[in-house]
């Protein structure tokens, strides 16, 4: 197994990547910061890993046509590419300031999206494998407190699931994970007392959405049913319920 992750020092992925080093998989571990891919590469070798290579890149810079190409050659080959990557600033800042809202864009929806039409051209031309994109719950509806974050999200879960529409009927899998709120550095801020998943647990759910399951993956996997009523709920009321 030889497994590219893209965004590979976030929580989420460096649970995933620890999943696929236990199988003994080839990974492949992208980031901007040398220094945590290092310690991960250390980390990873000693879990099992039959390899582990790292690439030091900023993924909203770089050109994925070609840098994805020179990673899997790097690599040898890929059967399963994670993309798990996102910031998320202050609702209040990306609102006042569009710079920041831009960044935020930029990275979540426009890098991301571009980096999975690279993968799944990849996937395509080589006639098999699976892409698996970390998406998130917010983007199925715009709440008032993250609204403009929750759109990135939104596009990169329509961009995936048309990705998957795409490969019916081959051997090819696309999917988007869709995590609720989860303890990693990213919701650090939030208010305590809140109830969040593990890392590892959407990490399992992101792990086994590789190999079966539709295109659109909850996590953990109770999630689908609390969004099921989410998404029903009328504006009026679920303006008042401000969830």
């Amino acid at each position: 197994m030889r497994v590219v992750i893209l965004g590979a020092t976030s929580g989420i992925a460096t649970a995933t990547a620890r999943l696929y080093a236990a199988e003994g998989a080839a990974l492949m571990l992208v980031a901007r910061d040398a220094g945590r891919l290092e310690a991960l590469r250390t980390e990873m070798l000693g879990l099992g890993a039959a390899a582990c290579r790292t690439a030091a890149l900023d993924l909203a810079a770089a050109d994925p046509h070609s840098r994805l190409a020179d990673l899997v050659e790097q690599l040898g080959g890929v059967d399963h590419i994670h993309i798990a990557y996102a910031i998320m600033p202050a609702q209040s800042l990306a609102a006042a300031d569009l710079s920041v809202a831009r960044s935020m864009m930029e990275t979540n929806y426009v890098s991301t999206a571009l980096w999975a039409l690279a993968a799944a051209n990849l996937l395509e031309a080589q006639g098999r494998g699976s892409l698996v994109v970390l998406g998130s719950v917010a983007g199925d509806r715009g709440r008032r407190r993250n609204f403009i974050y929750a759109s990135t999200k939104a596009g990169v879960e329509t961009l995936v699931e048309g990705i998957a529409h795409r490969f019916a009927g081959t051997a090819l899998r696309a999917v988007v994970v869709k995590p609720g709120p989860t303890a990693t550095a990213m919701t650090a801020t939030s208010p305590p007392g809140r109830r969040m998943a593990s890392a590892e647990s959407v990490a399992r759910v992101a792990r086994a959405a590789a190999e079966r399951g539709g295109p659109v993956q909850y996590a953990p996997r109770h999630w689908w049913w609390i969004m099921l009523v989410v998404r029903a709920l009328p504006w009026w009321l679920f303006r008042r319920a401000n969830i």
